[in-house]
């Protein structure tokens, strides 16, 4: 028959399951179309014979396809997958085919990453047929699809994800000849018998192996990557990089560096840059691993390197940088390893668990082999039969575990599938490309936290005819009602958010009467956010976020309510976000990509005393919390230390990294075209501009009307201006401003110690001499002169030819070194320069005589943006930034690492997302399990009490748990929340979560006597916002105006406006001292109701 397209909607028409066996790779690869194909049962698109020598070659990095691969792969939309895997990588992925067997909750999970990661081909293999209980974790089937096969009803919307690749499916048996041409495969939902056959085929011929399942609350994972697998990078962390101050000439020579170095005993280094001991300098003609030096640490500045009796002395300068060096790891074949098991730990705090869940996992196999079908649902003779067949000794703890396996084996959660779909298809890359390192062997994973207490063994589990009916298998009738009369709000719907939406629709949050989803993101949906936030389509680029992700679950799950908000969350938007709208809600799930948001949400949650599901990603790497009320702290008890800051005289005067180079790059296109514009907007439009601008501290006046004079009297008038510009500003910052850097600190000089001034961090420059024939040279004229012109609303030119042209033609003012020419050494000197006050008078005076001439004048500041290639935003700062790398001999920099660096870009990747998604998931479910809903709320137990703060149920704070995770490494760490911090005064015990309520009307003159009557304090000062409302070292006269007045009456007097309609309840601000004792005390804030309007 012929072939179909997979460029339609996914909720086009559905093809009836008696058509037989189809591709759904056209769009993706038309070129392909005719092929013969080598896969049983399909007509186009096939595996290549080849892909296995592919992947062979990879593996040895003998293929010679990668640089090709390279130069076409789309950067735009793998940008910030590529920040976590690297080039190298990606291109490996993108010559291999991966085989995923088992097309359920899980299966499609693997997939569904695996795709949008890029990898050739992904052939979806599946013998059975959709059912409805598939339809509660498998989100690209829907009702039409039942009774359709699995991988065929699923692949077109599959294909969808990510056009760059092949997306098939197949339903006949798996061969040798099939499995051969794959670079890996993957199992779910397979017999063991299945899975040893498979194994058997795979391990002979390196063929990376996983098999992955969840049943209820447990999931296994197993990995078998052959023997000699090249792991390229363990860790993916950047290589380290440090500068040397001196290395001796020993038998073990000690190399001492400037700065603390941050090697590890066991890393391998190369060195650059030597002067003496030059024979140390790696040769950039032999690769990096085959000249490393093996390291032994021996402190925090100091290592040793072996014998360098025979070398030269060292003379000063030099760079050591760490060398990924590849490892060869061997794994044991399935039939083995299921004998011989070694575990990779997810929680410690379950040390015990993975060898009790691998037999568990054994003797389910068994149990259904035997029985032809899974226990049934929290059923006790089942459990009990199930654990007769578990081999080995157990203890009470273990025979339970076991049952309680066995209970909930029969369902399947959308959240473990998310957990563990991220963790299989991050192996998935590994095995693809060697990039990190891999899971050895076994994986176990469970949330048994998530189980009712209420939910027993029973005789007849009631499965109800539900699409929910898999998870109700596992956390029964009444949660899944508690669940869909949920009412949640989740903040953002970038990459986090697509999948918090996913899960939560899939498990039916808010999908019942009264329950509701809300979720707000004010951006538009960008390229580079459709290889993670798979919720959105090529065709959704530049609409709301929002919009598209609730459109999309709502196909997924057509009984979930969501209503989109295109909001920001902050206080301009409290008049939405009100007490009205937070006081109807369960919870809130952040998926924010700031920090200020982060904490004024979490401020919004303490208020309202609402749990707080919280998350992000870096890379690889991943974090959940959950801010439970009146047990937990809060995200904001606890902040990052702030980033480390570069010295601005590094930056001006003394680069020696490439960061420092992309940064001043960066400053230049801020200082340039963004600041002075605005500065010069702001001088056209504001009478008053010159007077505010005379107020700021220092320099910055006379910087100010420097910039905005350079910006309006010397503003070109054509685009020839604009390049004579281009020009004259290259030669001032690459040649000039060297020269007289170099003039006042010659390359002889020496310190006050006698050391050489330019040694250690201070890189000597040398002035650079224009070239037009230089291609960095005119890529830095090409795009400052068209940032210009777009400042001024002049015709771009990018046309080389005519810009060299004009190039030649601009007259270049020769220039001397000069004495007297102050530079400073550190910051320190930089913040003792003063302000020229003539200087300053004189660029006034110009500035006031020709506002009338730029009257009408229209200025365009820029605001940067990294990712427009057509707007030479990246064009100006890389070429910038080499250039002044070059100036003093740094590295430079390709477009790809600088936009990483200067757009200050978080590296991301589906994998993550989906683990970091999955695992707060099942934090709302224990939230639901442990009553923390507005339906088990008493608001009458959150009233802070005379008795204080209640101490924390320990027992309900062990069931939640904090996570970090690693899937690099892999490394996951779990951990209990902490507990609130606890204060006191005069024996009372309060936390972040308590507050003084005040429900009825009360003057001042009330309040205070009733803080000193019935809390025994002394008001010292009470504040509404910025207002001071009240101080005791009033005067008498002011004490007694405002003491006869309401807090209110005293609000609106103080701030002269009314309050907001919207607002419910004033925040008051309290210090207190302690009667008795005269000392000052803290005490919590005051919540005072408005009376009802």
């Amino acid at each position: 028959m012929q072939n179909s397209s997979c460029s339609g909607s996914a909720e086009e028409a559905v093809d009836p399951p008696t058509k037989r066996l189809k591709t759904c790779a056209e769009a993706a690869s038309s070129a392909d179309a005719d092929k013969p194909s080598s896969v049983p049962g399909h007509s186009t698109g096939p595996m290549p014979s080849d892909a296995n020598q592919h992947y062979q070659q990879q593996q040895q990095g003998t293929d010679p396809e990668s640089q090709k691969l390279q130069y076409n792969m789309d950067e735009n939309l793998y940008s910030r997958q590529l920040y976590v895997l690297g080039h190298e990588a990606m291109v490996r992925m993108a010559r291999s085919v991966v085989l995923i067997s088992g097309l359920g909750g899980l299966g499609v999970e693997i997939a569904k990453n695996v795709i949008l990661a890029g990898v050739k081909k992904v052939v979806l293999h599946d013998t059975k047929l959709v059912s409805k209980a598939d339809l509660a974790t498998q989100y690209f089937v829907r009702y039409a699809d039942i009774g359709r096969n699995r991988a065929e009803a699923s692949c077109q919307r599959l294909a969808e994800l990510n056009t760059y690749v092949d997306v098939e499916f197949y339903i006949g048996e798996l061969t040798p000849d099939c499995i051969k041409e794959c670079a890996v495969v993957v199992l779910t939902e397979t017999t063991r018998d299945e899975q040893l056959r498979i194994s058997e085929i795979t391990h002979p011929l390196n063929i990376p192996f996983i098999v992955a399942d969840t049943v209820g609350v447990f999931a296994q994972v197993f990995c078998d990557f052959g023997t000699q697998f090249v792991v390229r990078d363990i860790n993916g962390e950047n290589p380290i990089s440090t500068m040397i101050a001196s290395i001796t000439n020993d038998t073990e020579a000690v190399v001492t560096t400037v700065e603390k170095h941050g090697f590890e005993d066991g890393d391998h280094v190369i060195f650059n840059e030597i002067k003496g001991m030059t024979e140390l300098n790696a040769d950039p003609m032999q690769s990096p691993e085959a000249q490393a030096h093996r390291i032994k640490v021996l402190g925090p500045y100091t290592f040793s390197i072996g014998d360098t009796t025979g070398l030269s002395h060292y003379t000063g300068g030099g760079v050591a940088t760490q060398v990924k060096m590849p490892d060869k790891v061997d794994f044991l074949p399935f039939s083995k390893a299921l004998g011989k098991p070694e575990f990779v730990m997810t929680d410690f705090g379950k040390f015990d668990s993975p060898p009790v869940l691998h037999a568990a996992f054994t003797a389910l196999h068994k149990f259904v082999k035997n029985n032809n079908r899974l226990p049934k649902p929290w059923n006790e003779a089942d459990a009990s039969s199930l654990l007769s067949l578990v081999e080995g000794n157990l203890n009470e703890g273990d025979g339970k575990l076991i049952k309680t396996f066995s209970y909930t084996a029969a369902g399947q959660l959308a959240p473990m599938c998310a957990v563990i779909g991220g963790i299989v298809a991050q192996e998935v890359m590994k095995g693809c490309s060697g990039k990190f390192f891999p899971i050895k062997q076994f994986l176990y994973f469970d949330a048994i936290e998530c189980l009712p207490e209420d939910l027993k063994p029973v005789e007849n589990f009631e499965i109800p005819d539900v699409r929910y009916a898999s998870q109700v298998c596992v956390l029964g009738h009444k949660f899944q009602e508690k669940l869909g009369k949920l009412r949640y709000f989740i903040v953002g719907a970038g990459a986090i958010g697509c999948e918090l939406l996913k899960n939560f629709a899939m498990s039916g949050v808010g999908a019942g009467k009264d329950g509701i989803i809300f979720v707000t993101d004010m951006d538009l949906i960008e390229k580079s956010n459709l290889n993670r936030q798979f919720l959105f389509r090529q065709h959704d680029v530049q609409k709301a976020k929002s919009s598209c992700a609730a459109k999309a679950i709502k196909a997924m799950n057509p009984e979930v309510n969501i209503t989109a908000h295109l909001n920001r969350v902050g206080p301009d938007t409290e008049s939405i976000y009100n007490d009205e709208f937070f006081h109807n809600l369960d919870g809130v799930a952040n998926a924010l990509d700031n920090v200020d948001a982060r904490i004024y949400m979490d401020r919004r949650c303490v208020y309202y005393h609402l749990p707080l599901l919280e998350s992000g990603t870096l890379g690889t790497k991943g974090n959940v919390q959950v801010v439970v009320p009146f047990m937990t702290e809060s995200y904001s008890s606890s902040q990052d230390p702030p980033e480390k800051s570069i010295p601005i005289c590094t930056l001006k005067n003394f680069p020696n990294s490439i960061e420092h180079t992309l940064q001043w790059a960066r400053d230049a296109f801020e200082g340039l075209f963004t600041q002075a514009a605005e500065s010069a907007s702001m001088f056209l439009k504001d009478p008053n501009f010159i007077q505010r601008t005379q107020t700021l501290p220092g320099c910055q006046p006379v910087e100010v009307f420097i910039a905005v004079k350079k910006a309006l009297v010397d503003r070109p008038k054509n685009f020839q201006d604009c390049v004579a510009w281009a020009r004259n500003y290259w030669q001032e910052q690459y040649s000039n401003q060297i020269k007289q850097l170099l003039h006042n600190f010659p390359p002889d000089l020496k310190t006050s110690t006698g050391h050489d001034f330019w040694s250690g961090p201070k890189r000597q420059p040398t002035p650079l001499e224009f070239d037009i024939r230089n291609e960095v040279h005119l890529d830095f004229i090409v795009a400052a002169a068209n940032l210009l012109a777009q400042v001024y609303g002049i015709q771009k030119n990018l046309d080389r030819q005519r810009v060299t042209e004009m190039v030649q033609a601009v007259h270049v003012p020769h220039f001397v070194s000069r004495d007297g020419v102050s530079i400073a050494e550190n910051d320190s000197q930089l913040a003792n320069d003063s302000a020229d006050m003539d200087q300053e008078e004189n660029i006034v005076q110009e500035l006031e005589e020709a506002r009338n001439q730029v009257a009408g004048l229209i200025i365009n500041p820029l605001d940067f943006e990294k990712d427009d290639d057509s707007n030479q935003h990246m064009d100006f700062i890389v070429a910038a930034s080499n250039l002044r790398a070059a100036n003093y001999g740094i590295e430079p920099a390709d477009r790809h690492q600088s936009k990483l660096i200067a757009g200050k870009i978080i590296p991301a990747i589906a994998t993550t997302t989906s683990v970091v998604s999955g695992l707060v998931t099942l934090e709302l479910f224990k939230l639901v399990r442990l009553g923390y809903t507005r339906m088990d709320r008493d608001c009458s137990k959150e009233i802070w009490g005379t008795e204080g703060a209640p101490p924390v149920d320990a027992k309900k704070l062990a069931c939640f748990k904090n996570g970090f995770v690693n899937l690099a490494l892999p490394l996951f760490a779990f951990s209990e929340p902490l507990a609130a911090a606890r204060q006191a005064f005069n024996g009372r015990e309060w936390t972040l979560w308590d507050r003084f309520e005040f429900n009825q009307e009360m003057t001042l003159h009330g309040l205070l006597d009733h803080f000193r009557d019935v809390y025994g304090l002394e008001v010292t000062m009470l504040n509404q916002g910025v207002v001071l409302l009240y101080a005791s070292f009033f005067d008498e006269q002011k004490k007694s105006e405002r003491l006869a007045l309401t807090i209110p009456e005293l609000v609106r007097r103080l701030t002269k406006k009314n309050i907001e309609p919207h607002v419910r309840a004033l925040v008051l601000e309290i210090s207190c001292d302690d009667v008795a004792s005269d000392q000052e005390v803290d005490v919590p804030y005051i919540r005072y109701q408005l009376p009802p309007k």
